[in-house]
Parts: C-alpha cells; sequence; structure tokens
C-alpha cells in the first residue's frame, strides 16, 4: 500500500511551502534584493508581518516577493474576474427562410441579420423546403445565394451552402 499524495495546491507557493536554497527576492518596497537564501528570505518576510510568495516559479533562481498573500490572492480574483466580464462567446443565430419568402418578409430577417452581425455573433441561414418544394432545389440556392451578396459587405461565409434532407444550410460570420 502507498501513502496518499499531497493534495496539489492552485495558485503560488508561500513561506515553508517553498523547497529551493535561494530566491531572487523582491522586497515589499518592491526593490530587488538579489539572490538570498530561502529562510533568510522567509526570515525577512516575517519581520514585516508579511508573507514570501513565490512569483515566477520556473525561471532558476525562482522569482519570490514579500507581500500580503490575503491581498494578492484578491487582488488576482478581481483580475480575473474583470477578464470574464469582458469576455464575449460567439452566439450562432438562425433564420429560417422558405422558397417563396415574400420581398417585404426577407427584408425584415435581412435586417434582424444585421442586427446579429453587429453584435459579433454568427448567423445560421436554414432554408426549409415543404412538400413539392423539393423538386425546384434551385430556387433554394439562388435565394441563398442573393442572402450571401446582400450580406456580402458585413458577413463572410463559413459554411457554403448544404443539403441536409429537406433543408438547405449556410453558416455566415461578421467580418
Amino acid at each position: 500500500m502507498r501513502a496518499a499524495l499531497p493534495a496539489q495546491k492552485d495558485g503560488p507557493r508561500i513561506n515553508q511551502e517553498i523547497r529551493v536554497r535561494e530566491v531572487q527576492l523582491i522586497d515589499h518596497e518592491g526593490a530587488n534584493r538579489g539572490v538570498t537564501p530561502t529562510n533568510e528570505a522567509i526570515a525577512l518576510a516575517q519581520a514585516a508581518g508579511l508573507d514570501l510568495v513565490e512569483i515566477s516559479p520556473n525561471t532558476v533562481p525562482p522569482v519570490c516577493k514579500i507581500l500580503d498573500y490575503g491581498k494578492f490572492k484578491y487582488q488576482a480574483q478581481k483580475k480575473a474576474a474583470e477578464a470574464r466580464k469582458k469576455q464575449k462567446t460567439v452566439e450562432v443565430k438562425e433564420i429560417k427562410l422558405r422558397p417563396g419568402i415574400d420581398i417585404h418578409d426577407y427584408e425584415v430577417k435581412m435586417r434582424s441579420m444585421r442586427r446579429f452581425f453587429e453584435e459579433g455573433d454568427k448567423v445560421k441561414v436554414t432554408l426549409r423546403f415543404r412538400g413539392r418544394e423539393m423538386a425546384h432545389q434551385d430556387l433554394g440556392y439562388k435565394l441563398l445565394d442573393r442572402v450571401k451578396e446582400d450580406t456580402a459587405s458585413i458577413a463572410r461565409v463559413e459554411v457554403s451552402p448544404l443539403s441536409e434532407g429537406r433543408q438547405i444550410v449556410m453558416i455566415l460570420a461578421p467580418r
């Protein structure tokens, strides 16, 4: 039977968790103290009432800084939350058309398509056939070519028209 491995800690190592002989030390005022023995760096941190935090573990020797670890973790959380807030997920909106669509209905669909592109979303154009309309698939391809031409200035074709059973699908992405 083997002993259980210690749980991996997420985040930087602090104080006694730093197991190297010497570190590149940056003190609490931001001044570079140079290469310092680890136990001496920990003593300096404790004298200042702060923690020794490993900032860059992959360098030789690792870079450590004397700072308040609780404050450091809080700042990192705030930075991550801000990054998540600014991140935008690209959604795929769907526009459904029929081969015999009227001019006004087509214009309404195009307006909503333009709005989707302005918001940065992709648009999946689905052209559905019913009954005997399947015999006139060329009308459907002409309609999708018209959509392609009308959106050429604001969108590019990501997936060209593909026939899937009783429908033709095309995906457009904003430029």
